[in-house]
C-alpha cells in the first residue's frame, strides 16, 4: 500500500469490492449472516474502518470454507451473531468508536475543568 492509497482510501475500496465479489457467490443464508456480521463490526472500527480489515477478510474465509464443506450457517455462527462478532473484534470488552470518543470527550472536558478550577 503506498502513501497516496492510504490518502484517499482506494485501497479500502478495492479490498471491500473483493469482499462484495466473495460475498455474493455465498449461498442465500450465508449472504444474510455476512450482512450481519458486517453490521455488528463497524462499531468496532476506527474512523477508516482499517482495523477491520483482516478481521472481515477472516469472517469471510469462515463463511467460505464453511459452506463449502456443506454445514449449516446455523451449525457456524450458532444463534448469537453479535456474541459470534464480539468475541472477532476482542472480546465482551472490546471497545467501540463509542467508547473510544466518550473517554477522549471526559479527558478534554477534565483537562478544561481542572485549568479553569487551577
Amino acid at each position: 500500500m503506498n502513501f497516496w492509497e492510504t490518502i484517499t482510501g482506494s485501497d479500502l475500496t478495492r479490498d471491500w469490492k473483493a469482499f462484495e465479489a466473495r460475498a455474493e457467490a455465498l449461498p442465500g443464508d450465508y449472504r444474510a449472516a455476512w450482512g450481519q456480521i458486517i453490521a455488528h463490526l463497524f462499531p468496532y472500527g476506527d474512523f477508516t474502518g482499517r482495523n477491520l480489515m483482516p478481521i472481515l477478510d477472516g469472517a469471510l474465509g469462515l463463511l467460505e470454507e464453511t459452506a463449502s464443506d456443506g454445514q449449516s450457517i446455523h451449525e457456524v455462527l450458532g444463534d448469537d451473531i453479535p456474541g459470534f462478532c464480539a468475541a472477532l473484534a476482542g472480546g465482551q470488552g472490546a471497545r467501540t468508536y463509542r467508547d473510544r470518543w466518550r473517554e477522549q470527550l471526559n479527558r478534554n472536558v477534565a483537562r478544561k475543568l481542572g485549568r479553569l478550577g487551577g
